[in-house]
């Protein structure tokens, strides 16, 4: 059953078998990683498409070392070009690539094995919450000029909405006439969040504040 299926030349029918499975666990894994979180569109028809390309090209290459290395190579240009994504997307990346290599190795039931365990695998850490911070935590990014002393200027707010805060880093934007500051609160109240926001800009007009997952994801 984990064997793999292709022969020395690959016929017609054996294609077939490897590409049609590579799609269909593509799909599945899109489904996966949809079920909790919110992603693009094109993030979810990659996951589906990858796997499918990912095994023709093994099929291609399987035994050439000169075409290996120049599919690497394409690889390599592509990741240059692609923005970068969040850890779990990367990790549904590489899943999918997984199942393309083994589909295009002729190992079917392996690749099927593989998705049917690591899919649950997913869906039960999403459902155990793991690793998630509580609705008190949050990211926070402040743009504010030069010439404001952010160390002193949002201490008594902190103290006052949060139970901890950290400067977590600190970088100047727009030829150097802005600071672009990101905080890790934990709120004493998630629900004073917008008071707290609102805090924040009254020390200072030209703040732009931004909390949350967007804030979080422009630290990572």
């Amino acid at each position: 059953m984990l064997n793999s299926i292709l022969s020395a030349e690959i016929s017609l029918t054996q294609y077939i078998i490897c590409e049609l499975t590579a799609m269909v666990l593509g799909f599945g894994t899109a489904l996966i990683f949809l079920v909790r979180d919110k992603h693009t569109s094109t993030f979810s028809q990659s996951l589906a498409l990858l796997p499918g390309a990912v095994t023709l090209v093994i099929m291609l290459v399987n035994g050439n070392i000169g075409a290996g290395l120049a599919v690497a190579g394409t690889f390599a240009l592509v990741r240059f070009r692609s923005a970068p994504g969040t850890a779990k997307e990367i990790t549904g990346l590489f899943m999918a690539v997984a199942i393309g290599l083994a589909c295009g190795m002729g190992y079917v039931g392996v690749a099927i094995l593989f998705f049917v365990l690591m899919g649950a695998y997913v869906l039960l850490l999403g459902g155990l919450r793991f690793g998630e911070e509580s609705d008190r935590h949050r990211h926070l990014k402040i743009t504010a000029p030069e010439n404001v002393d952010y160390e002193t200027l949002f201490e008594d707010l902190f103290e006052k909405y949060t139970s901890s805060h950290e400067l977590v880093k600190v970088r100047t934007t727009n030829m150097g006439t802005l600071y672009e500051l990101h905080y890790r609160i934990i709120l004493k109240d998630p629900r004073h969040t917008r008071e707290m926001i609102d805090a924040i800009r009254c020390r200072n007009g030209n703040l732009n504040i931004i909390c949350g997952r967007e804030a979080e994801k422009e630290v990572m």
